[in-house]
């Protein structure tokens, strides 16, 4: 008996400790919303959470129930939180059904109601949460071209997206197409050897189109899983951007017919609704399927994430929450709005 109860017990044991590594290997393999990304997305939308919320706080001291004062003052908090003007407006008149409906609201549940309507809301718009850093399988090399102005973060983006890809396994190859800038093909080459990945370049004043092509014939070459080229930021006006972005698209599919598979906008949180006027811009200009909005740990502006979510329908794949590579992060709706509204 004594033998049978021991053997259980490190039978159970064992199975508890198997159990914890398969949890943490799966973690780690599969993308699961680890603590330590929570707490790194935690931390980058802190400045965001305060602003909001001690404003809200202000918004509603003295009344008992949601009035519309009190919803005047929200949409003001929304407006000034960037996430928009037209984004604002759906979510108030959201707001303003619900206290219709239920005759009385608390201004104690405006927070979990407010919540409750933004993840409605970025659910209907066209994100798709990813599990972790992956691509479509079947496309070998799948090909991401990134598009943005200058000083939004691209470059760093691109290095950041490249350290993620290596660290799943995956055979990178970039191509330093922003020939307008030297700082541009450096800042790209100091992240391949960082990295580890190799970097197309021709350095500057070349024709970016002629990068694009020999990134991705070398992606081919090489077997490589992905291939990411970047781009000018800046061509004077949008009839030269929407030119250039043009000739690279056509360049590129002389080697990979359906290239690129993805064009990555990247957005600067922190500049607020200016990230919304350049998203408009970059989305008449070329056709985008995806976006990356940095730089949201420096800034109280993240509410910009709703609002662009909301308007453009474009899906947000990463955001930006701090300096370091870990830091670029694989967009998770619910797990940004938990954030957001995640009071101390």
């Amino acid at each position: 008996m004594l033998t049978f109860v021991v053997f259980t017990f490190v039978f159970g044991f064992w199975n508890l400790i198997i159990g914890y590594w398969c949890f943490y290997r799966y973690d780690s393999m599969f993308g699961l919303f680890s603590k330590e990304k929570k707490d790194s997305l935690d931390r980058g939308l802190e400045k965001t959470k305060d602003s909001f919320f001690s404003k809200l706080s202000k918004a509603i001291v003295g009344k008992s129930t949601v009035d519309d004062e009190v919803l005047d003052n929200l949409e003001e908090i929304l407006v000034s939180s960037d996430v928009g003007v037209e984004t604002t407006l759906k979510i108030i008149q959201r707001i303003q059904e619900r206290v219709a409906r239920d005759k009385y609201v608390s201004t104690s549940e405006l927070d979990r109601i407010l919540r409750e309507e933004v993840a409605a809301l970025m659910t209907e718009s066209n994100t798709v949460d990813l599990d972790d850093f992956e691509v479509p399988p079947g496309i070998k090399p799948y090909v991401i071209m990134v598009v943005g102005v200058n000083g939004v973060g691209k470059t760093t983006t691109i290095g950041k997206l490249s350290s993620q890809f290596k660290k799943k396994g995956k055979k990178v190859v970039l191509g330093a197409a922003d020939t307008f800038r030297a700082a541009a093909v450096d800042q790209l080459k100091l992240w391949g050897e960082r990295v580890g990945v190799p970097v197309v370049a021709k350095g500057m004043n070349t024709d970016p189109s002629a990068v694009a092509f020999d990134a991705v014939q070398e992606g081919v070459n090489q077997n490589a899983d992905i291939v990411i080229v970047d781009t000018a930021g800046r061509l004077h006006t949008k009839v030269n951007l929407m030119n250039e972005l043009t000739k690279i698209k056509r360049v590129m599919q002389k080697v990979i017919a359906d290239a690129p598979h993805e064009v990555l906008l990247v957005l600067d949180g922190s500049t607020g609704q200016n990230a919304t006027i350049q998203a408009r811009e970059f989305t008449k200009a070329t056709d985008v399927t995806a976006l990356a909005i940095t730089k949201l740990d420096g800034t109280a502006k993240g509410g910009v994430v709703i609002g662009i979510s909301d308007e453009f329908k474009i899906p947000v794949k990463y955001i930006g929450v701090g300096e370091k590579a870990e830091d670029l992060q694989v967009f998770n709706r619910k797990e940004f709005v938990d954030s957001l509204f995640q009071k101390k």
